[in-house]
């Protein structure tokens, strides 16, 4: 069963008069990116929260935002002023304003905005108890998350093995095609000496052995071997019960390779035709592998 690295999950939890709101979303990463945001009073918890985070997804960038109101308001804060660099921003100002004779007057929403004059404090909170409300309403998001990712994974793993038996279909072509290149161009050969030489006898052992040559530089039977057993490879992965994306990106590369090789050595316009069109197949496997955990 496959994965989608693209989904949102939602969890809301109520712990006696606190109400907890997470929101997950995931996207596309090749390696896994967890990104917490959480009220800042509560980071002590960030690490035990990634932990459960990292157990439950193994690749994607995640994105997890933690809310806590109470009464339906937000965890309160207390503001409090600074005054000792307030009186630092004032003394400042007026020895600029005595300097070069500009209005001593200062403005309270001036100095509301100078920086860090306002600082928040928290209200003591009990860590214990609020604890265990993060972790459920998180775990809940993660369920949300998981099921939609299932979800998606499985139009994702629809359209794979749609376009899968497609690649069959073409492998199939190209192999039946095969034995009709040699014989096709011997008789190119033939008529081209027939053409060139009228009266000479032709040496049909030499004719052979020139045909020969050319079908064993233009065997594509090993590829055509190797490309069948990559696709056989790659359905075997969308039955695995594990992380398969990458897995699955470096097998799309392999395919890719054999049917370079298999376009290179045949010489041949059909086949070079097919070729194209699996290389397109190729390219949308590997567009939709990209969102595959």
């Amino acid at each position: 069963m496959i994965k989608s690295m693209t989904a949102y999950g939602r969890g809301e939890f109520h712990l006696g008069d606190t109400k907890f709101i997470a929101e997950t979303r995931s996207l596309n990463n090749r390696h896994l990116d967890i990104i917490l945001r959480i009220p800042r009073s509560y980071l002590v918890l960030e690490k035990e929260l990634k932990d459960t985070i990292s157990s439950k997804i193994r690749r994607g960038r995640v994105e997890v935002s933690v809310q806590i109101e109470n009464n339906g308001e937000e965890s309160p804060y207390s503001l409090e002023l600074n005054m000792h660099l307030v009186d630092s921003y004032i003394k400042i100002t007026q020895q600029l304003a005595e300097q070069f004779g500009l209005d001593k007057k200062i403005e309270v929403n001036t100095l509301l905005q100078m920086k860090d004059v306002l600082f928040f404090r928290p209200e003591a909170i009990d860590m214990d108890k609020l604890r265990p409300g993060f972790h459920h309403v998180v775990a809940q998001a993660l369920d949300s998350l998981d099921m939609m990712r299932v979800k998606e994974g499985e139009a994702i793993e629809a359209d794979l093995a749609k376009r899968l038996n497609l690649l069959d279909a073409y492998i199939n072509e190209v192999d039946k095609r095969t034995p009709i290149v040699a014989e096709e161009y011997r008789k190119r050969l033939k008529d081209r000496i027939d053409h060139l030489i009228e009266d000479v006898a032709l040496d049909e052992s030499r004719l052979a052995q020139e045909v020969a040559l050319f079908a064993e530089r233009s065997d594509i039977t090993e590829e055509i071997v190797r490309t069948r057993s990559h696709l056989k490879q790659f359905r075997e992965y969308l039955t695995m019960d594990d992380v398969v994306g990458r897995r699955l990106d470096f097998l799309i590369q392999e395919i890719n390779r054999e049917v370079n090789t298999l376009s290179s050595k045949a010489s041949d316009a059909l086949i070079s035709k097919v070729v194209v069109e699996m290389k397109a197949e190729l390219e949308k496997l590997r567009e939709q592998v990209q969102n595959i955990e």
